[in-house]
Parts: structure tokens; C-alpha cells; sequence
């Protein structure tokens, strides 16, 4: 055989072993399906409408008001249930006459008195993971007090935030990423509305919106219609293709993305 015939040989069977090898690993590779994380708000006031949140097929966020008088029991029973507890922050609305609640930061707080706040705040919900701020319209578009407020979370480590993004003018997200705190945003608010109807048409949306960019945030509310809603459709997602998973996962698969734009759904003050 001359030297010629030799290196074709050789070249065509390491050629058809090349392509033998990338088809096995093409075949191997899961295809990457979409991720949805929802958050259930405003847990801890009402004990049976809470606890049914904690009980949902998934790992559905249960995010809870501090200082509510079920707020250690829920925070326990999702934590035992295998779900994310998150501290549902109360921070102060544009609405003078809608109180954010107890344990509600202000722009009149000092620091000293936001890290006061967000302590007890926390101490009241035990095994957060995370954050997220109920209501906030006014504060989260102030740099000073969410420069204070995102410093004293990263100082906690294991703490990840979600800007529930209750105005567009919101700068929550982007000074959570500045000090290094895992952070996304919501995009979709499930039950706004009330009814069965623009439940299924905000789930729609979540859901096209996760086809769309790789991952999409919901957050709803513990009303019965809510829950039941979801008791139904959350079993249905891998037949779609779209996974549900934990809100630190779905940040983590977002950083892998590289994704900087989170949303682009309106703001709206819950």
C-alpha cells in the first residue's frame, strides 16, 4: 500500500469514528427544555389557605409575610414539604394609604433601622432561602435605600432575591446583581384578575414566555382558585415540555444563559 492509500485509510476510518462519536454524544444530550418558577405571596395571614399552598405537586416558592401569626408554621411546612420559603419584604408603596405591613421598610428608616427591620423580618420566617419584596413601588426605585437594602442581604450569603417588580422604574434587580446577590424578576402575575379565565390566560403567557426566552417567574396569591388552578395544571407541564423548578434553580439556569433582560410585563403593586 502506498503512503497515499495509507493516509486515506486511516483518515476515513478516523473520520466515520468522529462522526460515530458526535452522533452518540448528540443522541446522549437531553434537549434543554424550558423552566418556569412560580411564588405564592402573602402566605402567613390565613392558616388553611397557607398550608393548602405548601401541599401543590412541584417545587412551587412559598413566600411569607413576616410577623403574620402563621408565619412560622407555613415556613415550616413548606420547608418539610421540600419547597423554597421565601420572606415575602414589605417595602413602602407610592400609595401613602396602602401600608405595606408590618415589618415594612420606608424611605424615613435610617440604615441602622433597615438592618433592624430586614433582621427581624427574617427571624420571623425561619428557613427562608430568598427573598421578595411585597409591594415596593416607591422604595425600589430609590438608589440609596436599595443600595442599604441590598447590602445587609448579601451580608446573609445564602440569601437569593426576586424583584416582584411592582413598578417599571424598579432598580431592585439591578443593585441586587451589583452586590452579588443571585436575583431574577417577575414576569407574569397569575391572578391579578379574578376567575378561571384569566387564570388560564396568564398561565398561557408564563408559559409562552419560558418558549420564548428559556425561563419565565409567576407569582400568585393563596386564593382557592389559585391553588386549585395550579393542583390541575402543574402535573401537565413535562407532557408540555416545560419544567418547573425551584426559583434558585431557575436563576442558576438563567446565569447560565446569559440572560440580562429578564421581562418585559408591566409592573403591577401587590
Amino acid at each position: 500500500m502506498t503512503r497515499l492509500k495509507y493516509c486515506r485509510s486511516v483518515c476515513a476510518r478516523l473520520g466515520g469514528f468522529f462522526v460515530l462519536a458526535l452522533s452518540a454524544a448528540v443522541c446522549a444530550a437531553p434537549p434543554v427544555s424550558p423552566v418556569i418558577a412560580i411564588i405564592i405571596d402573602d402566605l402567613g395571614q390565613q392558616r388553611d389557605y397557607s398550608l393548602a399552598v405548601t401541599r401543590l405537586p412541584g417545587p412551587v416558592a412559598c413566600s411569607v409575610l413576616p410577623h403574620t401569626p402563621w408565619a412560622a408554621q407555613v415556613s415550616a411546612a413548606a420547608a418539610t414539604s421540600g419547597k423554597e420559603v421565601l420572606l415575602h419584604l414589605p417595602l413602602q408603596a407610592m400609595e401613602t394609604s396602602r401600608l405595606a405591613g408590618i415589618g415594612e421598610i420606608s424611605l424615613d428608616n435610617s440604615r441602622e433601622e433597615l438592618q433592624q427591620i430586614l433582621a427581624a423580618d427574617l427571624a420571623s420566617v425561619p428557613n427562608a432561602v430568598g427573598i421578595n419584596n411585597h409591594m415596593g413601588s416607591l422604595i425600589t426605585r430609590h438608589p440609596g435605600h436599595m443600595d442599604w437594602l441590598m447590602a445587609e442581604i448579601a451580608t446573609y450569603q445564602h440569601l437569593f432575591f426576586v424583584d416582584s417588580y411592582t413598578t417599571a422604574q424598579s432598580i431592585a434587580a439591578d443593585m441586587a446583581a451589583e452586590h452579588g446577590i443571585p436575583v431574577t424578576r417577575r414576569n407574569i402575575f397569575l391572578d391579578n384578575e379574578p376567575g378561571e379565565e384569566n387564570l388560564k390566560h396568564e398561565y398561557r403567557r408564563l408559559l409562552n414566555i419560558a418558549r420564548k426566552q428559556g425561563f419565565a417567574v409567576a407569582i400568585g396569591h393563596p386564593y382557592p382558585e389559585t391553588t386549585a388552578f395550579l393542583q390541575q395544571v402543574l402535573p401537565m407541564l413535562p407532557d408540555q415540555g416545560i419544567r418547573l423548578v425551584s426559583v434558585a434553580e431557575l436563576i442558576a439556569y438563567q446565569q447560565k444563559l446569559q440572560t440580562a433582560k429578564v421581562g418585559s410585563i408591566g409592573p403591577t403593586e401587590l
